[in-house]
């Protein structure tokens, strides 16, 4: 256990540097753009999922939260804050950077969710429409949001790098132990072997309402327990700490509930078919 536990830390603690990086980087543009890309979405009409995919796709989980805040004002559509949920890179690509995962995995990685969530978000909108709601302002988002706006960007690429930090001891600590009583190769070979049941369990952690989800499924992916389709699915079920606003905040539960059934159920087929064809990245 102590060996296990040594292992985990240094794991850890080998990558704040890179962290710290790629957060400073991240609450910059963050905060020089978040406020521009809020605006044009509120003006985005039938070129939301376009727009939503593309923004979703910036490593940051607030941005989930203020596409569903806009969303519960009815400030955008269904199809709008569906394309940004699936496109949600959240903790993905700084996992991804600080352990050497080459710049074209990344990009096919990102390039999947954004094509998906735009298709998606277009094909909803065309099923089932929301009346949007003018009258509704973007009020409080920086409050409600994950961003965080007010520290600065310092504190705030701080507070990202040791909270991911910490999340990524225990997933790996978790993983460690886990790997180490089962075997690397066992778990593997169940989730690769199957073509239906992997991207269904891994959907289900995607749900897991925090950062520590695409933290988990990325590092099963860079350990090669994970094949490319299960990650896919998982990545894109995952929307960070939106679904907990979108709970929280909306008040329709038939609604939510179907929200979340119908981002599980995107996420999960399009792994299958991936799965299906043997997807490599």
């Amino acid at each position: 256990m102590l060996e296990i536990l040594k292992e985990a830390l240094l794991d850890s603690v080998k990558l704040i540097p890179f962290l710290f990086v790629t957060y400073a980087i991240m609450e910059y543009l963050e905060h020089k753009t978040s406020d521009k890309h809020k605006a044009h979405m509120q003006r985005s009409g039938k070129w939301g999922p376009i727009i939503g995919s593309i923004s979703g796709a910036f490593p940051q989980c607030g941005f989930s939260v203020s596409a569903t805040n806009l969303y519960v004002g009815r400030v955008i559509t269904l199809g709008t804050l569906m394309a940004v949920y699936l496109s949600t890179s959240d903790e993905m690509i700084p996992v991804f950077l600080s352990e050497s995962v080459s710049a074209n995995v990344i990009f096919k990685v990102l390039l999947l969710k954004i094509v998906v969530g735009m298709l998606a978000g277009i094909v909803i909108d065309r099923i089932w429409t929301k009346q949007k709601d003018t009258e509704n302002e973007m009020a409080h988002l920086c409050e409600q949001a994950h961003c965080h706006c007010e520290e600065g960007i310092l504190k705030s690429s701080i507070r990202h790098t040791v909270s991911i930090t910490v999340f990524i001891f225990v997933i790996n600590l978790v993983l460690d132990s886990i790997i180490h009583v089962v075997g690397e190769e066992t778990i593997s070979n169940f989730l690769r072997g199957r073509t239906f049941l992997g991207p269904i369990l891994v959907g289900l952690i995607g749900l897991i309402p925090n950062c520590a989800a695409s933290v988990m499924i990325a590092e099963l992916y860079i350990d090669e327990i994970l094949s490319a389709g299960t990650m896919i699915a998982g990545l894109l079920v995952g929307a960070g700490v939106g679904l907990v606003v979108l709970i929280k905040e909306n008040q329709d539960v038939k609604e939510n509930l179907k929200i979340v059934g119908l981002l599980y159920a995107i996420g999960v087929v399009v792994g299958i078919l991936l799965e299906a064809i043997g997807l490599t990245l």
